[in-house]
């Protein structure tokens, strides 16, 4: 370990083991600064892993878990993940650096609900919020923004720098802004096939 991380960081990583061992007993490794915030309700899987400065929050209007990570879920730097109605992360899922996951906003902005006036001040619009679903073995690359009501469907994968505004089904490679299905898995040829020549074709 020490060669691998050098004095200083073998420091690092000793607190972080002897943290999570004391505060997340059936966690992997929590690194250091961590943040988590209104724990009572959120609940966490076993052998989770994250990065440093990783930041889960939960805000429900009543009292109930809102925010729920499975078995296996690794997340690394910077991560923030918020939940006032509802997100499910799923087991195995692998979360890169910098991803923003939440279910709620500052107001809405689409629908035929309440609307927000943009002559508001945007702190004091009333939270508005769509439940987030990550099932499991779903990769989601760095920089990416999961935003409310979006459902990633097993095993996809979400590109880098992708912001997903809509439901991505599963087993499907999903990138850009909006995040938009690239290529699904094929279990007959075992090939990952391009969505995208088979859309210009119909």
């Amino acid at each position: 370990m020490l060669c691998k991380y050098g004095l200083v960081g073998t420091l690092k990583l000793t607190l972080a083991l002897i943290y999570t061992k004391v505060f997340f007993r059936e966690a992997r490794l929590i690194r250091l600064p961590f943040d988590i915030r209104n724990r009572r309700y959120i609940s966490i899987g076993k052998n989770l892993t994250t990065g440093v400065g990783c930041r889960l929050e939960a805000c429900p209007p009543i009292d109930i878990v809102v925010l729920h990570l499975g078995k296996n879920v690794q997340m690394n730097d910077y991560v923030h993940i918020t939940a006032m109605e509802s997100v499910t992360i799923g087991d195995n899922v692998l979360i890169a650096s910098k991803v923003y996951i939440s279910d709620c906003s500052h107001g809405q902005y689409s629908g035929n609900g309440e609307i927000s006036h943009p002559d508001t001040i945007p702190i004091t619009r009333p939270l508005y919020s769509k439940k987030v679903v990550i099932e499991e073995n779903v990769w989601i690359g760095e920089f990416v923004s999961v935003l409310p009501g979006v459902t990633i469907g097993k095993g996809s994968i979400i590109g880098t720098m992708s912001v997903v505004t809509k439901s991505i089904p599963p087993y499907c490679i999903a990138v850009g802004a909006p995040a938009k299905v690239i290529k699904k898995f094929n279990f007959t040829t075992q090939l990952w096939e391009s969505e995208v020549n088979r859309n210009e074709f119909n």
